[in-house]
């Protein structure tokens, strides 16, 4: 009996690696529910985490105005914000997708400053209750390591054409003039960005102070502001979805297994990023 048992053991030891690859694949392949047998007609996609690449999101949004099946979208964001280009492709994109179906924004964490901008051209903007809204602002910053440099003896050697190359230099203190240049650039990216919020949520533009100026919002002062529509929980943004989609028989399109698993991984690590580049290190 004892040699019948130690031969089972070693046989599970020689085959536990392939065992394992088994069960994972039989755990993400398995179907979960039998709504998976219905074709689903609506899709929640997820902004989370600092904006630095639209690519994925953007595939996500194509991909959705291809499909034919897909009535309306959950626009799901949990971001700080980030570089410029990419926050406004986003916003693009969803105005684009607007166009052909309906998508609700909802905030489900933080919603501020590129990741605002993202969301303003959806048909609604619902705000969890604990929820951030707003900075609408844009910042730029460099260190100044020059004393440092000087302490550890390194000097910049620089050959150059152009007044301002240099402008955003980390090695010295900029001068006035590239100060002033650098300013001009915010004060025109966010010039862009209050004339957006300001068309696309019919507010008075002249009256940006009170609701931009990197103002930041709790759910209910943002509404009072009118950068969000409703305050609600993402079982309401949902439900407005798929009003709005007009769909009788809501069934919602469901990640497999090993991409969700994927995202869950990816969000959780740049989620321990948000507070680092919140505020502080976006563009947006």
């Amino acid at each position: 009996m004892f040699n019948a048992i130690g031969k089972a053991i070693k046989w599970i030891g020689q085959h536990f690696l392939g065992m394992l690859f088994l069960l994972i694949a039989f755990v993400v392949l398995m179907p979960t529910s039998t709504t998976e047998l219905r074709p689903a007609n609506l899709q929640e996609i997820q902004l989370v985490g600092p904006i630095m690449n639209a690519d994925a999101i953007l595939k996500e949004i194509e991909d959705i105005q291809k499909d034919p099946k897909i009535k309306g979208v959950l626009l799901n964001i949990n971001s700080p914000g980030g570089a410029v280009p990419p926050s406004i492709e986003i916003a693009y994109a969803i105005k684009a997708l607007k166009e052909h179906k309906p998508v609700v924004a909802y905030a489900s964490g933080i919603m501020a400053s590129g990741s605002y901008y993202a969301s303003i051209y959806a048909n609604t903007i619902i705000a969890n209750p604990g929820s951030i809204v707003g900075s609408i602002g844009v910042i730029m910053e460099s260190a100044n390591i020059e004393e440092l440099m000087d302490t550890i003896g390194v000097k910049t050697q620089i050959v150059k054409q152009g007044t301002y190359k240099e402008a955003g230099t980390p090695t010295r203190e900029w001068t006035p003039e590239e100060r002033a240049e650098l300013e001009r650039l915010t004060k025109d990216t966010y010039e862009l960005f209050i004339t957006d919020v300001a068309n696309a949520r019919g507010l008075n533009i002249n009256h940006s102070k009170e609701y931009a100026d990197a103002h930041i919002f709790s759910a209910k002062r943002a509404k009072d502001a009118g950068l969000i529509d409703r305050v609600g929980v993402k079982s309401q943004a949902k439900a407005e979805v798929e009003k709005l989609a007009k769909v009788k028989d809501p069934v919602w399109k469901e990640k497999d297994k090993l991409e969700s698993f994927m995202e869950q991984f990816a969000a959780k690590g740049m989620m321990q990023l948000q507070n680092y580049f919140y505020g502080l290190k976006s563009t947006f």
